[in-house]
């Protein structure tokens, strides 16, 4: 069976980002019962957009309505339920048994059951089925050996977080942000308490002179587990970042899009063709969470913790001129004339070329580019699909 490769998107460009780049399949929140509340969240109209997008290539969108809802949440639920059933969307992703039932009673939408119900048994995910849920999407903190066990005692939908974000409590539960932000995680609100850097104390005083810990676990990354998980039968593999950046979604939908046609295929490469695709995003340092079993020291942030962001991505091409054989784009970091350049067309093999030309946003032929935001262009060798990520080779 041929997994899902379901997809993160903050706004509707990164939406057609993540479909053109390979993705199955991509979910999206509101600005109300979403928890990426912060996120460029989508109106209604933008979903129904999407929608159409989405099924103009033959994939799917799905809505989350996944806060923790409280009694003021209740009046608005139904006119949403109803609105995103007119917008068309695939599935809504929910974690409150109110969501299922209203969903159930006023439309024909499945309901996939969200992370935050925390399954992790085949007797839970009987139960979900039982309600009415069409896919559970399981607790992160299982192991292979533990999700390969579930999926052999269940027929339910299973999908699977591959990439991404990982949080210090269990599958999102947490509260650490509500104490130390008055932001509610579970409300779409998280503020990230668990990757500030804090200072160790004693009774007996500081043990370091730095703000050097951190209370979070490293990002997720399963390369090396996606074979596996495709043969344990699991239906849909999730990448984590509706507040990540196109670059991110473009770089890590192309990277599993391929590892998962090459292991269905029989042509798996050696596993730095992967790591050197994935590293074209702008990951925070990685491991693979639960799955090998339980975590250590590895999977901890200590010390800084953080990579800095990669200065090399430019940006992605927003219009080509056959004419004059330039592409436009909104300039991300600086680009100066003899810099090489990445090209990487949605669906298509990457491709370097050297800075021949630059010009400004007024047309200007100039030496340098430096003004992030500001729409410039860059001279290309070859026509340059919209959405192609540019990135200068380091």
């Amino acid at each position: 069976m041929k997994p899902e490769l379901l997809a993160p998107a903050g706004d509707l460009e990164r939406l057609k980002i993540a479909l053109l780049f390979g993705a199955d399949a991509v979910y999206v929140g509101g600005p109300e019962y979403s928890l990426r509340a912060r996120a460029s969240n989508f109106t209604i109209d933008d979903i129904a957009e999407g929608v159409a997008f989405a099924h103009r290539l033959g994939k799917k969108l799905y809505a989350t309505v996944n806060i923790i809802l409280t009694n003021d949440d209740l009046p608005g639920l139904d006119g949403y339920l109803l609105a995103l059933c007119r917008a068309g969307v695939d599935a809504i992703i929910a974690s409150a048994p109110v969501v299922l039932d209203r969903a159930r009673a006023l439309t024909q939408i499945p309901v996939h059951l969200s992370t935050q119900q925390s399954v992790t048994t085949s007797a839970a995910a009987a139960f979900w089925q039982n309600a009415g849920i069409e896919r559970i999407v399981l607790a992160r903190e299982l192991s292979l050996a533990e999700i390969r066990s579930l999926a052999a005692h269940t027929d339910v939908e299973l999908e699977v977080f591959i990439h991404g974000g990982m949080c210090a409590s269990y599958s999102g539960r947490c509260t650490i942000s509500n104490y130390l932000a008055d932001r509610d995680a579970n409300r779409g609100g998280c503020a990230h308490s668990c990757r500030w850097n804090y200072r160790l104390v004693t009774k007996n005083g500081p043990l370091t002179d730095e703000y050097d810990f951190a209370l979070g676990a490293k990002d997720l990354e399963t390369l090396t587990f996606i074979p596996a998980l495709i043969d344990a039968g699991i239906t849909a593999f999730k990448i984590e970042g509706r507040m990540k950046s196109a670059n991110y979604v473009a770089a890590t939908v192309a990277c599993y899009r391929l590892l998962i046609d090459d292991h269905l295929a029989g042509t798996l490469r050696p596993w730095d063709v992967y790591r050197e695709l994935l590293a074209k995003a702008e990951n925070r340092v990685a491991a693979d969470g639960f799955l090998a079993g339980p975590t250590s020291a590895r999977h901890q942030l200590y010390g800084s913790g953080m990579n800095l962001p990669r200065q090399d991505f430019l940006g992605y091409v927003t219009a080509y001129d056959p004419g004059t054989g330039q592409a436009s784009f909104e300039l991300k970091n600086a680009l100066i004339i003899g810099d090489v350049v990445e090209a990487s067309p949605p669906g298509e093999a990457a491709f370097v070329f050297p800075v021949a030309e630059l010009f400004a946003a007024d047309g200007t032929r100039v030496d340098f580019l430096k003004k992030p935001m500001e729409n410039v262009a860059v001279s290309v060798p070859r026509f340059l699909a919209p959405y192609t990520m540019l990135r200068k080779v380091i």
